[in-house]
């Protein structure tokens, strides 16, 4: 299951993947998105299945406005994957599993 990142939480769980080394996989989404709930059971499918080798976490942007400011989210959804701090790739948009996989395994 994909991690609850807030406003909150975000720094604390930045700060323990970084110290493993483990590569962030952050999705952006809003409930008004319809784009982003069609992506929402992909990214659970992700979180599980790579679980323990990476982390994966979901932002509401409309409940999270500070790390959504940070990262300068515009589009929904958007997908950042962060590695050592550093946002390393991207993806905007509803795409297939196999899309956001390959960017995964590019990052590993």
């Amino acid at each position: 299951m994909a991690l609850k990142l807030t406003d909150d939480n975000f720094a604390e769980a930045a700060a323990a993947a970084k110290e493993t080394d483990k590569l962030i996989m952050i999705d952006f989404w809003a409930t008004w998105c319809g784009p982003c709930l069609s992506l929402a059971p992909t990214v659970e499918a992700i979180a599980d299945d790579y679980k323990g080798k990476m982390v994966v976490g979901k932002v509401n942007v409309d409940e999270n406005p500070a790390v959504s400011f940070k990262f300068k989210i515009r589009s929904l959804p958007t997908i950042l994957f962060v590695k050592n701090g550093i946002v390393v790739d991207k993806q905007i948009g509803n795409v297939p599993r196999a899309a956001l996989e390959a960017k995964i395994q590019k990052h590993l």
